[in-house]
């Protein structure tokens, strides 16, 4: 019997999947939200804050003590899907009301480990006119100062720019992180805009096993959160997206008690449940950005992983246009002669950027993983995927070996979605 023809988005179109649907036994879909009223929705939360007041407040008691007030606003780089564009009018605007000058803010993108944007990039995400407007600058993760020691040891080393601002903001979105549970919040200042020492103390903590999706106790949130408050952070506005990128929920205020309030809504939506676990997970990684390399599209796999049946088959889809997408975790892979090495390597050597390639060799060990992707065949399989020409015979391949009987899992937004095994 012929099945259903699934739409999966890939860079910024799609691919098709022609499946049975005998074979079928679940589509993981979040529970959507539909937005509504977008200026509405962001103009309440600002104007309702969280466990502080309002932004122009706290800017015009500052002011009181300080007649010129240096401010930051972090934003997220090109790899998350955070509408900045949509959100810093607002912001900006707080800051206007209490007569902050254009030339005493400074706009700095959250890179953490990630490359430099280009100024094109910068332009795109904030939008030409605040580009022109106000200073916007990469984080300089050489340009650190130590700011204090965690209780689990990270020494904190953060933006100079960052800490010696009287006023910091951080604009962001809050979805379901791999292994620090959720992004959002106090993120956008540990890994965002901390020097890469402290970054990797910090995600060596991923290793434990309470470090995963959808835990707010996760060991890396909760050494993030403490770090952070070293650094300081006075105001966050973040939101929560739906598949659309459509804003669903805005919460602003302290980056804690604003946070968790969005995170709410981020279960809501995002956590799934399945009672049947399935011999091959179609994912997708969601689209730009979520597949602009395997490093960011990896963040699916962590999800599908958790659908799968112990020596099963996950067949990710995944455009890269930017390939591996980290020298660390290109080196990692170019240097290991198979996939043992590497999981012996992230045990005795953490090094950042690296970590993803023991992981993903810990779940090759597990699961056969298909890449579906415009990479070159040589480069998939140099990284130990199995190259897949499209995702219908990455299909074909995996049933094949567990029979035409094989159950299926879809995951049309895999990086967004985490399925929650609840047996009958």
């Amino acid at each position: 019997m012929e099945g259903p023809t699934i739409q999966l988005k890939y860079g910024t179109g799609e691919i098709t999947a022609n499946l049975q649907k005998k074979n079928i036994i679940q589509i993981v879909e979040p529970f959507e939200i539909e937005a509504t009223d977008e200026r509405a929705e962001i103009k309440k939360a600002m104007e309702n804050p969280i466990g502080t007041k309002r932004l122009r407040e706290i800017a015009s008691e500052r002011k009181r003590h300080k007649k010129r007030l240096n401010v930051v606003i972090i934003v997220s780089d090109i790899t998350r899907p955070t509408p900045t564009k949509r959100l810093i009018p607002y912001i900006l605007n707080e800051l206007s009301d209490a007569e902050i000058r254009d030339e005493d803010v400074t706009i700095i993108f959250a890179l953490g480990i990630h490359r430099k944007l280009e100024t094109t990039e910068m332009v795109r995400l904030v939008g030409n006119n605040v580009f022109n407007r106000f200073r916007c600058i990469n984080h300089d993760s050489i340009n650190c100062v130590f700011a204090g020691t965690t209780k689990q040891g990270t020494a904190v080393e953060a933006n100079k720019e960052v800490l010696e601002a009287d006023i910091r903001v951080c604009i962001g979105s809050i979805e379901l992180h791999y292994f620090a549970g959720y992004t959002g919040g106090y993120k956008s200042i540990l890994p965002g805009i901390c020097a890469r020492s402290t970054i990797e103390t910090n995600h060596r903590l991923m290793l434990q096993p309470t470090a995963s999706a959808g835990r707010i106790d996760s060991p890396v949130r909760v050494d993030m959160e403490e770090a952070a408050k070293f650094v300081g952070c006075d105001f966050i506005l973040n939101v929560v997206l739906n598949g659309k990128k459509q804003i669903v929920k805005a919460v602003a205020g302290d980056p804690i008690g604003a946070h968790r309030e969005g995170i709410k809504v981020v279960d809501s939506m995002y956590i799934v449940p399945i009672k049947e676990l399935a011999d091959v997970v179609i994912v997708s990684a969601g689209g730009a950005p979520k597949d602009i390399n395997v490093f960011q599209s990896q963040k699916a796999l962590d999800n599908a992983k958790l659908a799968v049946k112990n020596g099963g088959s996950i067949i990710l889809v995944a455009q890269c246009p930017e390939g591996l997408g980290d020298r660390v975790f290109e080196r990692w892979i170019d240097e290991a002669k198979n996939r043992q090495e590497l999981i012996d390597r992230l045990d005795i050597a953490f090094e950042l950027g690296g970590h993803k390639a023991g992981i993903l060799a810990k779940l090759m060990e597990q699961v056969d993983v298909y890449l579906v992707s415009d990479l070159e065949k040589g480069l998939v399989e140099r990284a130990f995927f199995t190259c897949a020409n499209d995702v219908n015979d990455a299909v074909d391949a995996a049933v094949a070996k567990c029979g035409s009987d094989a159950k299926l899992i879809l995951m049309p937004q895999g990086a967004y979605t985490l399925p929650r095994y609840q047996p009958k």
